[in-house]
């Protein structure tokens, strides 16, 4: 594999590969129902336009294929086809896309915001852009170390090795997390996004908020750090450890099963915490909002970065579904609600099969309340 050395110039964004399968350019286009789900219940009318179309985030790409399966299912068993085409090309991409008209809706890995949220309210004719959390993704610290199964790291020392100042396994701030294990006295390579990503400004804004300032540098869709190596796409850094004795990356759990990569546990503070589906959807139920939490529904990530609450891993990536308050044809609208409704919940029940955390009750009841606000 190819990787990147740290400085190298980059141009576009470059898309991210998903896991489990192979894509093509345009996207997902799922036209027969596959889902495994009981979706007589459903509360998705199944109403406006037949289809719809999103693009932009490559981590919700597997969270977006089971929702359109459950939302064709859903609408099938009321005598309605529908199909929803969402192409993964990448956060960036796809609030582009948004802002230009060109899509229904948009998923990103970071809230649209600032001259961007400006322009999108152009788009939806004078209305705000709503950010709904609507996939939430635990991001693993994988990594390749032989005969060390259980390391575990804090956000500061994880700050120090991706910034350069811890730079070999037995360092004495590694060793005191992890008492009682050997550690080799090895180079560790870190492994960072090379492309622009969600999960490194993720990555990035969870190290300022819990590395008690030792990462300095900020946050944002290109990685900082200044050492290790890049390499593109969620399945690039995963697929780089893998081949890489003493590395170590920041990467969707998914892409770090996939490739059968040991994963870290975090202590914050109240002792180290395995990543699990329990322990992330605790950090989930915990979160704030920026706002009033009522329609948009942007988090403060520092209400689950800096989280040193016992047995919460804070380490989430969190994906949003960009749409219109309001300003939609009534079409769009309505079929935008309708799989909305539908992915938020019975769209949840395989996404923890698919490496995802589904949404905790109290949080679902939010992302309800949004959707049906949409105008």
């Amino acid at each position: 594999m190819k990787l990147e050395r740290n400085g190298a110039v980059f141009g576009a964004v470059v898309f991210g590969a998903v896991a489990a399968m192979t894509l093509t350019a345009c996207g997902s286009d799922n036209n027969a129902a596959s889902s495994t789900v009981d979706t007589s219940a459903s509360t998705a009318l199944c109403d406006g336009k037949d289809k719809l179309s999103g693009a932009g985030s490559s981590a919700q790409k597997n969270a977006m294929d089971e929702f359109t399966s459950t939302y064709i299912a859903a609408c099938q068993n009321k005598g309605k086809s529908v199909n929803v085409a969402y192409n993964p090309s990448g956060s960036g991409d796809g609030r582009t896309q948004f802002i230009a008209n060109q899509i229904d809706f948009a998923g990103s890995d970071s809230a649209i915001k600032g001259e961007q949220a400006e322009q999108a309210k152009q788009r939806c004719n004078g209305n705000d852009a709503w950010n709904l959390p609507l996939v939430f993704g635990p991001v693993a610290l994988a990594y390749n170390l032989d005969g060390v199964d259980d390391l575990v790291l804090s956000g500061e020392v994880v700050a120090k090795i991706f910034n350069g100042t811890v730079t070999t396994w037995n360092d004495p701030a590694i060793a005191a997390l992890n008492s009682g294990t050997e550690l080799p006295d090895e180079k560790i390579n870190p492994i960072f996004r090379s492309d622009s990503s969600g999960t490194s400004d993720n990555f990035q804004q969870y190290l300022e908020a819990s590395s008690k300032g030792a990462w300095t540098v900020g946050a944002g869709s290109d990685f900082k750090g200044g050492v290790g190596e890049g390499a593109k796409g969620s399945a690039g850094v995963a697929q780089a450890v893998a081949s890489a004795p003493g590395s170590i990356t920041y990467v969707e759990k998914s892409f770090a099963d996939q490739q059968k990569l040991a994963i870290a546990q975090i202590d914050n503070g109240s002792g180290p915490v395995e990543l699990t589906q329990d322990t992330a959807g605790k950090a989930i139920a915990n979160a704030a909002f920026k706002g009033s939490g009522t329609g948009d529904l942007t988090l403060d990530l520092k209400s689950i970065y800096g989280s040193t609450e016992a047995g919460t891993y804070p380490l989430i990536l969190a994906t949003y579904e960009i749409v219109c308050s309001a300003g939609y044809p009534a079409d769009t609208s309505a079929a935008v609600k309708s799989f909305l409704t539908s992915a938020a919940n019975e769209g949840q029940q395989t996404l923890a099969d698919q490496g995802y955390v589904p949404l905790p009750e109290s949080f679902r009841a939010k992302i309800n309340e949004s959707i049906a606000a949409i105008g």
